[in-house]
C-alpha cells in the first residue's frame, strides 16, 4: 500500500475505474450475446437486439473502452449474421 497521499488517491481512482470498465464490458458482451442467441434461434426481436448491440459497441468505442477498429469489425460481423 502506498504511503504518499496522492498515490493512495490514485489507487482508489484506479480501482473505481477498473470496476466501472469491467461492468461496462460485461454489459457489452451480454448485449452482443443476446443478439447472437436470438439470431441463431430465429427470434422475431433479433433486429431490435441488433440495434441494441450496435449501439452498445458504439458507446464502448466512444468511451475508449474498446478500439474504434474493433468496434467497426464487430459491427460488420454482426451485420453479416443479419443477412
Amino acid at each position: 500500500m502506498p504511503q504518499i497521499k496522492s498515490a493512495i488517491k490514485r489507487v482508489k481512482t484506479q480501482d473505481a475505474a477498473r470496476k466501472r470498465n469491467a461492468a461496462q464490458m460485461n454489459k457489452l458482451r451480454t448485449t452482443v450475446k443476446k443478439f447472437k442467441d436470438a439470431q441463431a434461434a430465429g427470434a422475431e426481436d433479433a433486429s431490435e437486439l441488433h440495434v441494441a448491440a450496435v449501439r452498445a459497441l458504439d458507446k464502448a468505442a466512444s468511451k475508449g473502452l474498446i478500439h474504434k477498429n474493433k468496434d467497426n469489425r464487430d459491427k460488420k460481423r454482426l451485420a453479416k449474421l443479419v443477412k
